[in-house]
């Protein structure tokens, strides 16, 4: 796999930190998918586990749709890969998709994130409830390091799986 990430500070400021890592890891995701086919990204984890490549890239797409549209702007954004009725379908439904569609949807969600959050303080509190509980930016910051480091686990073994390639 071709290193593409940027390094990540050892020195900073607590946003410039968490910024860098959270990038860090969205790239990561992007690395243990890079040169793979559709046919690949869908391959499967193991009976009777629905995981892929693929479906790890759409759920992403959604964690990143729902914190920084629904919970810190208080947006009205449905699911893009699921319903409420059928949440698993962000990872059993994706014999239709492209990579190239699966990819541009997580893009898109990752450039709103960023264009959001850029000028907020890490204190803002979003418009709209967890649980029914607020939420700050620096929380769902640090949520979202945790979701892609998480993740990125299942990618690496996925990837292993597909065609043998490891990596940090």
């Amino acid at each position: 796999m071709t290193e593409t990430r940027m390094s990540t500070p050892f020195v900073a400021g607590e946003r410039e930190m968490l910024d860098a890592w959270l990038d860090w890891h969205r790239e990561t995701l992007a690395i243990k998918c890079a040169g793979l086919t559709d046919e690949q990204l869908r391959e499967r984890s193991a009976a009777p586990s629905t995981l892929s490549l693929l479906g790890l890239v759409r759920h992403l797409a959604d964690v990143e749709r729902a914190w920084f549209r629904r919970i810190l702007m208080g947006e009205d954004a449905p699911r893009l890969h699921s319903t409420l009725e059928r949440p698993d379908d962000v990872f059993d439904a994706v014999d239709t998709m492209s990579g190239e569609q699966a990819f541009a949807a997580w893009r898109g969600e990752i450039a709103y994130a960023r264009e959001v959050s850029a000028g907020l303080p890490l204190d803002t509190i979003g418009k709209g409830l967890r649980h029914g509980n607020e939420v700050s930016l620096r929380w769902i910051m640090v949520h979202m390091i945790e979701e892609y480091a998480r993740h990125n686990g299942h990618a690496d073994l996925l990837r292993e799986r597909i065609d043998g390639v490891t990596g940090e």
